[in-house]
C-alpha cells in the first residue's frame, strides 16, 4: 500500500484530514492503520452561509438597501480620498427636480400618477442630496445618519409597494 493515500471523492464542502498512526514494532507485513477525521465548519461559516443565501434569494426585494449601503460606502470613500467632491455633486440634486417639470409640460399627469412623479422626484432629489452632503462632510457626520435611514426606510417601503402592484 503507498505511503500517499489520499481521501478521494469527497463531495462535502469541508475538508477532511487524514490522521497517519505508524507502523507498530512486531507488524512488518501489515498496513498502517488510517483514520479519517472529518472537518467540520465552524458555526459561524454555517450562519454565514444561512445569511449568505437568504440574502441571495430575497436579492431583488432588497435592492433598495443594497443600493443604500453602496452609496454609504461610496461617499465615506469619496469623503476620505476627495472631500470636495461633495461640491461637484451637489447640482445633481436638482435633476430630479428639472425631470418632473419636463414630463409634467411632455405628458401631463393628475390624480395617483402625478402624486407617483412628484414623490419619485423628491426621493431621488433627496438620496442625490444626501450623496452631495456625505461626500463632502463625511455620512456619518451630525444628521446625515438618520437623513440616509430615512431614505433607506421609505425607498424601500416604496419598492415592496410598487413590486406587490405589478
Amino acid at each position: 500500500m503507498s505511503s500517499r493515500i489520499r481521501a478521494r471523492g469527497a463531495k462535502t464542502t469541508a475538508s477532511v484530514h487524514t490522521v497517519r498512526i505508524p507502523r507498530q514494532r512486531g507488524s512488518r507485513g501489515a498496513d498502517p492503520f488510517v483514520v479519517v477525521v472529518p472537518e467540520r465548519p465552524s458555526l459561524t461559516c454555517e450562519a454565514l452561509a444561512v445569511v449568505g443565501g437568504w440574502l441571495w434569494r430575497s436579492r431583488r426585494t432588497l435592492a433598495p438597501t443594497g443600493l443604500a449601503v453602496l452609496a454609504l460606502a461610496v461617499a465615506a470613500l469619496l469623503h476620505v480620498i476627495a472631500w470636495w467632491s461633495g461640491l461637484l455633486l451637489a447640482p445633481t440634486a436638482a435633476g430630479p427636480l428639472v425631470w418632473l417639470l419636463v414630463m409634467q409640460r411632455r405628458r401631463p399627469a393628475t390624480g395617483s400618477v402625478l402624486v407617483w412623479r412628484i414623490g419619485l422626484a423628491a426621493l431621488t432629489s433627496s438620496a442625490l442630496a444626501w450623496f452631495a452632503v456625505a461626500a463632502g462632510f463625511g455620512p456619518l457626520a451630525g444628521a446625515l445618519e438618520l437623513w440616509w435611514l430615512l431614505t433607506l426606510i421609505t425607498a424601500q417601503s416604496a419598492w415592496l409597494i410598487i413590486r406587490r402592484t405589478r
